[in-house]
């Protein structure tokens, strides 16, 4: 590195001059004290200083200097440039050789640290670029990190980045007080399927470097990747969404084609029969077709209920109603309209009166145990035992409802709450596979949580909640006048 890098060059050259004359001088008092062979080696160091500091030019033209000086002072005869002694002139020819030589392994060392610490400045800044364009998918945002480098390198002006793409924007820093010249340099921003924009730098100082030029096109071109990058991101995310769209929308249509059927044919033959003259008004079969077109119609709204709730889950819309609520009056509720469809399970419930108010939305909480209970009642073995139980757990309610059906691989536990993923065939139980997608979408929405784990006779689900509501704890219970 040259220390004085403010001098200019005319002036490197009388300095070199003026520290040659000074050394002289000094060398000059002490003539008759020194050795011919050590005034030459003395005069090495500041050829070496020189080279080092203003390079290879002043360090040659002072080895010149230096030869004529020393033949002058110090070869007798002094104060001519004749040589009489052949040793005289050895040493002439050797200290010439030896100055000129190391004014230009010096200069050589110097302009080979100078191009090595161009180089490690020139990489740092393309890492600093590439680590802070690196996962950035937003154009805009690419531009604006791609600017402010380009003007922290070329310390212009002004810098202009026009993006000409399918939504084309510019970027200026500094945004204001924009020169009104035309811009002095332009690097297109380019890639293989064309130009994406172009970069414009306003600097009325000095020309750029052939470097300079070259960093500022390696950036234009990191630019260029980065907004290609960005926009095959954009693309790919595109694609993604369309195919998630397109498997879902087959994966309704071939449950809900599946399912709606069978209670709509089941509706329609029961009708069917009634309107007939096969069944007469007293025949005991009545009774039987309209308690089926009953059972089937309450299904048949389980399953559309059951798409709309999916539908306001995945778009956010579906927000608990909450209030205090008594948890064994929703159990109750969700018991007594299930009667019918519990078949020959038992139901064995353990949730106590005591329990503490829940601040939960009161039908959205019954959806939750009606899609857990009818799970349990599809899989579960005819006569098996479903058990619904309830406790406190520090500031949260407990609640695990518990099954004898088949257990679920260890790998499948959280895929079960996937949207359409079954274990199970569809022909085999009956169901679209979003009960208990609505049931984690319901519970994570009063902030708890809901998972299954394999128990030793079967499968149980659990949840929890919090009973703190806004920071709120449970009101205390309404005291009944009668059980007083």
């Amino acid at each position: 590195m040259r220390i004085p890098t403010f001098i200019s060059r005319p002036s490197q050259y009388l300095l070199a001059f003026g520290i040659i004359s000074l050394v002289t001088g000094v060398l000059f008092t002490l003539r008759d004290a020194l050795d011919t062979t050590l005034v030459a080696l003395l005069y090495l160091l500041p050829l070496g200083l020189i080279t080092a500091f203003w390079g290879l030019g002043p360090g040659i033209t002072s080895a010149l200097v230096t030869f004529l000086t020393f033949n002058y002072f110090f070869i007798r005869p002094y104060y001519n440039f004749a040589v009489h002694r052949p040793t005289d002139v050895v040493i002439l020819v050797i200290f010439l050789i030896v100055a000129i030589v190391i004014s230009q392994l010096v200069g050589r060392m110097q302009a080979g640290l100078a191009a090595a610490t161009a180089r490690e400045r020139e990489a740092t800044q393309l890492y600093e670029l590439s680590t802070a364009l690196a996962g950035l998918h937003d154009g805009k945002t690419i531009a604006q990190i791609l600017a402010k480098q380009v003007q922290d390198v070329s310390q212009g002006e002004a810098v202009e980045l026009n993006i000409t793409t399918e939504q084309p924007f510019a970027f200026r820093l500094p945004e204001s007080n924009q020169p009104t010249r035309p811009a002095e340099w332009v690097f297109p921003i380019q890639v293989a399927r064309g130009v994406l924009g172009e970069i414009r730098l306003w600097r009325a100082g000095p020309a750029l470097t052939s470097s300079e030029k070259r960093l500022l096109q390696t950036f234009a071109s990191q630019g260029a990747l980065a907004l290609e990058r960005a926009r095959l991101a954009q693309a790919e995310s595109r694609a993604r969404i369309l195919e998630e769209s397109d498997r879902l929308k087959s994966a309704i249509l071939s449950s809900v084609s599946h399912e709606l059927r069978t209670p709509l044919s089941t509706i329609k033959a029961a009708a069917s029969s009634l309107r007939s003259s096969d069944v007469s008004w007293d025949s005991a079969a009545r009774p039987e077709l309209i308690a089926a077109i009953d059972d089937e119609a309450d299904h048949l709204n389980m399953l559309v209920g059951n798409l709309l709730d999916m539908s306001r889950i995945e778009s956010g819309v579906l927000k608990p109603k909450r209030e205090w609520n008594i948890l064994a009056e929703i159990v109750g509720s969700v018991l007594a309209r299930m009667k019918h469809l519990a078949g020959g399970h038992r139901i064995e419930v353990d949730v106590p009166e005591s329990l503490p108010l829940v601040p939960v939305d009161y039908v959205q909480m019954e959806q939750v145990f009606t899609n857990l209970l009818s799970n349990s009642v599809k899989y579960a073995p005819e006569k098996s035992t479903i058990q619904v139980k309830a406790c406190v757990d520090g500031e949260s309610i407990h609640v695990v409802v518990r099954n004898q059906g088949p257990q679920v691989p260890q790998e499948h536990l959280e895929r079960i709450f996937d949207k359409f993923f079954r274990l199970t065939a569809a022909d085999r139980v009956t169901g679209t596979g979003l009960g208990l997608s609505i049931c984690k979408g319901i519970i994570e929405a009063h902030d708890g949580r809901l998972w299954a784990e394999n128990v030793p006779d079967g499968l149980a689900f659990n949840f929890t909640f919090p009973l703190i509501w806004e920071g709120v704890s449970p009101p205390k219970m309404p005291i009944d006048p009668e059980a007083e």
